[in-house]
């Protein structure tokens, strides 16, 4: 089954800019989050898919690839993007150089080790407060034994074709570029020049680090005849079970009791810090948002500390007793038709205005 195109998985068009990618793929990733629906396996692969695109689109280098080569570009089976852009420009430099009598240049690929993606969750605090991990990682080292001179490209890593006036050049196919070829009764790899391991790396999640950020680790991807490619990790924050994260703000629910509401008062809220508390002040509706100012977090890119938004909302109580209902109709009676209702009273104008067209 062929992939979608990258751009339509994300929502964006290729002159998205990166905070714009960033955004869509974190409003996707958050609705299709494994948390959010679990024992969804359409989801669940709904997410990989965009984590998948993501990872692609947000590296300057895998874009560019993607949008002159398509999958192909990014495909670990084909030539890395690097060397495709490579070979495309040696062709026409080859080209040109036959045409007008220069002299041909043999040149060694240099190719290193894959990149490699891993992917990591962690919970909100340690996201706003930043912390170490240790993560196992399973990885590729070149093997020690024997290697041999590729004979089909003579050690070059690229092999040249002349077709007539024109002469080309690619990747070897034999070596895949490294311009030499693993003994194939190896007693340490079986030939096959590379050794699985896993290693254990010490990760540091900096603060402010949200979902769809990932974190470049230098020379600890697999390993090649030209050096160890590069390990990112791709960040995924947990939902938390009080606060939900906008950018650098968090929001967050607080119940209530319908006296406190009324009369007003004082409520313990918690932050990442510990409990603050709010005064409610007499009369206070449902939904009504409060503001802490310089409790939310830290950006990762630097600027103002966010911010807490509370939202209250009032409970109405239930299973009231005998003597906690007759309390509650007396109450009903006393403000019936007062001025203690102003947006009961004021609705009931509008609807009466309304209805005179009937």
């Amino acid at each position: 089954m062929s992939k979608r195109d990258y751009y339509e998985v994300l929502g964006v068009n290729k002159s998205t800019s990166k905070d714009e990618l960033k955004k869509a793929y974190r409003k996707l990733a958050m609705k299709y989050h494994p948390d959010r629906n679990p024992d969804d396996q359409a989801a669940s692969e709904k997410f990989k898919e965009l984590s998948e695109a993501y990872e692609i689109l947000s590296d300057d280098q895998k874009r560019q690839a993607y949008d002159q080569f398509g999958h192909d570009g990014v495909n670990p089976s084909f030539s890395n993007a690097q060397g495709a852009a490579e070979g495309f420009s040696d062709i026409f430099g080859d080209i040109f150089s036959d045409i007008f009598g220069g002299s041909t240049r043999t040149r060694s690929r240099s190719q290193r080790g894959a990149d490699l993606s891993y992917s990591v969750e962690v919970s909100l605090e340690d996201a706003v407060k930043g912390t170490s991990i240790n993560l196992d990682i399973p990885s590729s080292e070149r093997c020690s034994g024997t290697w041999h001179q590729c004979n089909h490209c003579n050690g070059n890593g690229v092999v040249r074709m002349q077709q007539g006036f024109f002469s080309m050049q690619q990747t070897c196919p034999h070596c895949r570029g490294e311009g030499e070829i693993h003994d194939p009764n190896c007693s340490i790899c079986g030939g096959a020049g590379f050794i699985k391991k896993n290693k254990t790396l010490s990760v540091k999640i900096p603060e402010g680090v949200d979902t769809g950020d990932r974190i470049r680790l230098s020379g600890e991807g697999d390993s090649g005849k030209h050096g160890n490619g590069d390990l990112y990790i791709q960040v995924d924050v947990q939902r938390h079970k009080i606060f939900e994260r906008d950018g650098k703000h968090l929001y967050c629910e607080v119940p209530i009791n319908y006296a406190d509401a009324v009369l007003g008062g004082d409520i313990e809220v918690p932050t990442l810090d510990g409990k603050v508390k709010i005064k409610i002040p007499e009369g206070t509706q449902s939904h009504k948002l409060f503001r802490l100012n310089g409790k939310g977090i830290k950006p990762l890119r630097g600027g103002s500390k966010g911010d807490i938004l509370v939202r209250v909302l009032v409970e109405i109580p239930v299973k009231l007793n005998k003597e906690q209902a007759a309390l509650l109709r007396k109450f009903k009676e006393s403000i019936s038709g007062s001025e203690n209702t102003p947006m009961k009273n004021t609705w009931l104008k509008s609807a009466k205005e309304f209805l005179k067209g009937f």
